[in-house]
């Protein structure tokens, strides 16, 4: 029976949409929809195929596994074709499939199924001639592939040569090349620091790094391979299960997944796909699904393939973890450091087996990246706990009342303003030591070793103490008293007396140690220590002009304007009034400023820092020696004084060696700071 016009029509449409979507997905890495709206769109096409025969044609994108090469790399002939799979949503399905094999099969035993994760990567073959890789391959349109050998041998867990004895003369290993989860968001987190686009997605990910040209950019991704199959083998190899394959290929010294399991019947299916789905979220590597395989070879062998599908392997999807959306708002939250971040707010979407209503936006780059406006749709991505992420715009659908996102002038918590440095993505809030958003982060570091030193203030306890409403800027960390910390979690009639007395101790301190804890962006201790050598007190330095701020070493444009934008605040200011007053009585010994250079103790001299410091930062290490008037050195030469060299130093060493230069070690270089920070002060 002819099919009815309507339906040439929608397979007509279904074809040029499916084209459409693998092309955007596997050539230029840039999707417009989510997995689970191409699976439906794939779905509805196969069954119109299936229900009228006569449509199907042989570029059908059901006739073929995945796109077409891109013409940049040689293209390879897979001497067997790269089968694909069927898929399956439910367990029912699986059962289903299971009563298909024992039927064609004429049994009614329970058979056996090879089970493993359905890694979310990019299929590769893998060609070893006599042990050794000769050749890599994507799969392509299961027909042809791009030649990737020079790409494939950068992955550190592909073997250029077999291990052992026993392979067979020609070897074609099948698998998948992925990108670890960390590794993901690690790129991601530097891409976004950098404003450069991120990945979609790890499959994403794998697929760009794969497709570099040059193998050095591929070599500098942390790539990883798992092999599930084998396809081409002239030779002796004989297995007679799947599960024997995997054996050998172990063996041979190729990467299977440890998970992998044989289990018996559709319910040995059901068990090991739940049991491996409560693992998903704590995986090193995303997952999709599970593929079930009958176990026996020979048993395959009769089970045949129809339209390049195997009927002895299915693969069962998990819940889709990205999806399409509309934004319809845009919030602003202060973090702990006072940076405020955007996030989406969503029109519900059921992704990564949640409804999820919020996304992080990370900054205003970020939306400038995305090109996002109020109104888009979006691409938005949720694997396991990971907090939603939009990853796209949808361009085609933006609605023509889009609205621009404004970042607020205004701190959302305290109203302070918000700053945005020329050098940073990230907008902040002023109001550092009056923002509620930021009391917890204010006080535990003003509270630090190196700070005001109070021990036995620590992180649980603050959280206790600011959520309780005993402190609400630093300066009512002085109004604790031992009845009110006595009333605390954990805290006993000695502890709190103890922690008393450490507030008061803390009263005595020095200029650098409060200027520090302050919690001046980008002020660590060193430029603490050269703001107190340079103003000698706390008011010259809150006075303190942008031009006066840059003349102190270690101090350039952007630091002397965070500085300067801090003590304008009206608020902090305030805080600092109430410290340093009568009341609590912060206060520490007079510190002469070092008016010239040449009055420093290491005035004249040159130093080198080589090899890793561990007690000390190198820039705080090279700030300390600059405030004392040295010159910091890359390089050893005759005109070095002296050699700090810490594990791992190398080339420098041994020129101060054969120099005959002094060099001293972390702890003798922290002693003799010590000693010239004390004279000069």
């Amino acid at each position: 029976m002819k099919a009815p016009r309507k339906v040439h029509d929608e397979v007509a449409a279904l074809r040029t949409a499916i084209d459409h979507h693998n092309y955007r997905y596997h050539v230029l890495d840039d999707p417009e929809v989510s997995d689970g709206e191409y699976d439906a769109l794939f779905d509805r096409l196969r069954a119109l195929e299936a229900e009228n025969p006569e449509l199907i044609t042989p570029d059908s994108p059901t006739q073929r596994v995945g796109s077409t090469p891109q013409g940049q790399f040689g293209t390879v002939v897979h001497r067997l074709p790269m089968l694909s799979l069927d898929k399956s949503t439910t367990l029912d399905e699986i059962a289903a499939w299971d009563a298909r094999c024992r039927t064609r099969l004429g049994t009614e035993d329970v058979l056996e199924y090879s089970c493993e994760p359905k890694i979310d990567g990019i299929a590769v073959s893998l060609m070893y001639e006599n042990g050794v890789l000769k050749l890599g391959a994507t799969r392509g349109d299961g027909q042809k592939g791009e030649d990737i050998t020079a790409n494939v041998r950068t992955v550190a867990s592909i073997p250029l040569q077999l291990r052992g004895k026993g392979a067979p003369a020609t070897l074609e290993v099948r698998g998948e090349i992925y990108l670890p989860v960390e590794a993901f968001r690690t790129f991601n987190a530097q891409a976004v620091e950098r404003g450069d686009r991120p990945m979609v997605n790890p499959r994403n990910g794998a697929a760009g790094s794969l497709r570099q040209l040059d193998p050095r950019i591929t070599a500098g991704r942390p790539l990883n391979f798992f092999c599930y199959s084998v396809g081409l083998v002239e030779g002796r190899f004989a297995p007679k299960t799947q599960s024997d394959v995997l054996a050998a290929l172990k063996e041979w010294g190729l990467r299977v997944n440890p998970l992998r399991a044989v289990v018996e019947g559709a319910d040995g299916c059901h068990e090991y796909a739940e049991r491996l789905l409560a693992q998903r979220a704590q995986l090193a590597y995303e997952i999709d699904g599970v593929v079930f395989k009958v176990n026996d070879l020979e048993r395959q062998e009769r089970l045949g393939t129809i339209t390049r599908r195997p009927r002895w392997a299915i693969a069962y999807k998990y819940p889709a973890e990205e999806a399409t959306t509309r934004v319809i708002g845009v919030e602003f939250q202060v973090g702990r450091t006072g940076a405020i971040t955007p996030v989406a707010r969503l029109e519900p979407v059921f992704v990564g087996g949640v409804t999820v209503s919020n996304a992080t936006l990370h900054n205003m780059d970020e939306i400038a990246r995305l090109g996002l406006m109020i109104g888009d749709t979006v691409m938005v991505r949720r694997a396991g706990d990971v907090i939603p992420q939009v990853m796209s715009v949808v361009a085609s659908k933006r609605p023509s009342d889009a609205t621009e996102i404004v970042v607020p002038t205004r701190c959302p918590v305290c109203g302070s303003d918000v700053y945005r440095a020329d050098d940073e993505a990230v907008a902040r809030c002023s109001g550092g030591l009056d923002c509620p958003a930021q009391r917890k982060e204010a006080i535990r570091h003003f509270a630090s070793r190196m700070a005001m030193d109070i021990e036995g203030l620590g992180d649980k306890l603050v959280d206790q103490v600011v959520e309780r409403g005993l402190v609400k800027h630093v300066a009512d960390v002085y109004s604790l008293d031992v009845a009110a910390l006595e009333a605390l979690d954990r805290m006993g009639p000695k502890s709190a007396e103890n922690l008393c007395a450490a507030i008061d101790r803390s009263r005595a301190t020095t200029l650098p140690r409060f200027i520090y804890a302050l919690g001046i962006r980008e002020v660590g201790e060193a430029t603490a220590l050269n703001l107190a050598r340079h103003f000698g007190d706390i008011a010259p330095l809150m006075n303190a002009t942008v031009e006066q701020l840059v003349e102190v070493a270690d101090v350039g444009p952007i630091v002397a304007e965070r500085i300067h934008q801090f003590f304008q605040q009206s608020h902090n200011r305030d805080v600092i009034e109430r410290l340093t007053g009568n009341e609590i009585g912060v206060h520490w010994p007079a510190m002469p400023p070092i008016a010239r250079v040449a009055q420093a103790p290491l005035a004249g001299q040159t130093w080198v820092l080589t090899g890793t410091l561990e007690q000390l930062t190198r820039d705080d290490a090279k700030a300390r020696l600059q405030a004392l008037g040295a010159k910091v050195a890359g390089s050893v030469s005759a005109k070095t004084t002296l050699v700090v060299a810490g594990p791992g130093a190398g080339s420098k060493l041994d020129r101060a060696t054969e120099l005959g230069i002094p060099v001293m070690d972390e702890e003798a270089f922290l002693k003799r700071l010590g000693s010239l920070e004390g004279a000069s002060g």
